[in-house]
């Protein structure tokens, strides 16, 4: 197939790429830019199409692809590594929420519900704020590791019911 054949057939199927972006982004702007992409990627690689293979269908298997990998990517941009030697996966906020804590609470008043708390979550939880690892606390005060997360993730969530009310 002639580069002008090629480009004929992926401009012709123009408007169905227009339509199988938006069932997938559900973005007019965002079905544009997957379209564009997917022309991108089919030009590049237009030494791969071979001519028994259905072009339709290889064109919008370029864009389901380009598709997948964009959202994975951003699903990995909202997760964060804690680079301790036994790391672990915690998802990013999918969305912030409207009000931030300290719109609800003065700093005051949250340092005063840290500091009610049983010395064995908050020391924890203050070194912990106070940017050490894991490892570093659980070193400190001569706990195991799986203590000090635990203890912490406890008094995350005693905080969060406690402002929450």
């Amino acid at each position: 197939m002639t580069v002008l054949e090629f480009n004929s057939r992926l401009t012709m199927y123009k408007d169905a790429l227009k339509r199988f972006a938006y069932s997938l982004t559900n973005n007019t702007d965002d079905a544009l830019d997957l379209v564009q992409e997917t022309y991108l990627k089919a030009l590049k690689y237009r030494n791969k199409y071979r001519e028994e293979v259905n072009f339709k269908a290889w064109v919008m298997t370029i864009m389901k692809n380009t598709f997948i990998n964009v959202y994975r990517r951003r699903q990995k941009a909202n997760t964060f590594l804690d680079n301790t030697p036994n790391s672990y996966y915690v998802a990013g906020a999918s969305k912030p929420s409207d009000a931030s804590p300290e719109s609800i609470m003065s700093e005051q008043e949250i340092l005063k519900l840290i500091d009610n708390l049983d010395e064995a979550y908050s020391i924890p939880f203050k070194r912990h704020v106070d940017g050490f690892k894991y490892q570093e606390i659980a070193e400190e005060l001569e706990l195991p590791i799986g203590t000090v997360k635990s203890r912490i993730f406890y008094a995350r969530k005693i905080l969060a019911e406690q402002i929450n009310g």
